[in-house]
């Protein structure tokens, strides 16, 4: 089976725009550009993108997978809890012929917006190039094999598939993630101690493999 993508929240975020629009929600991430698209101009898309690029779980129940409810002091009824304001597929507070509910499923639960996975927990490793000597920080999923960080690296090397990847001397198994690998997570000793992120955390040093030094 395909693994689904991760993202970190920080790859959510640029999303923002009315012509790419994203949100995160209990643990996976969706482009709503074109539910955007099919209801331009409506002012019930205003409370999702006024959230454009952030995660929405407090929305929902984590439960149900729907929107919160409550009980309406008024009628006495469970109605959608849409604190922001009433949004596209929400039902109006009282009855109303002008209201068409023939859409099928509303948007939060519909899987053809999903896009990938939110990462539980992000960290930051750096990759070392010993044949050139240049480092790169990257914010990587926890969730992710070195294979994904490997994609994630290639727009600053190119050729990253031609060399072997290795932590402590030892060569890691691509197929598996850092944790797995045995390069544990000290984000939060890092955050704790004031430590410099950037020269404390995790390094993964990269052996071009046609290097004669390696032998």
């Amino acid at each position: 089976m395909r693994r689904p993508k991760y993202f970190t929240p920080n790859e959510v975020s640029p999303h923002n725009k009315l012509d790419d629009l994203w949100v995160s929600y209990l643990g996976k991430v969706y482009d709503l550009t074109a539910l955007m698209n099919e209801f331009k101009g409506n002012v019930l898309l205003k409370p999702i993108i006024e959230c454009a690029g952030k995660d929405i779980s407090h929305w929902f129940d984590p439960k149900t997978r729907d929107i919160l409810t409550h009980v309406d002091p008024l009628s006495g009824c469970v109605k959608y809890y849409t604190p922001r304001g009433r949004f596209v597929h929400v039902p109006p507070p009282c009855p109303r012929t002008d209201w068409a509910n023939d859409f099928g499923r509303p948007w939060w639960k519909d899987t053809q917006y999903e896009v990938g996975v939110l990462s539980v927990k992000t960290r930051w490793i750096r990759i070392i190039n010993t044949l050139t000597s240049q480092e790169q920080g990257l914010e990587v999923c926890s969730e992710e094999t070195l294979n994904e960080i490997l994609q994630r690296y290639l727009r600053y090397n190119s050729h990253a598939t031609s060399y072997t990847w290795k932590h402590n001397r030892v060569t890691l198994d691509m197929g598996k993630t850092l944790e797995e690998n045995g390069i544990p997570d000290e984000d939060e000793v890092f955050s704790g101690g004031h430590m410099d992120r950037d020269l404390f955390s995790q390094s993964i040093c990269l052996y071009f493999n046609d290097d004669l030094t390696e032998l």
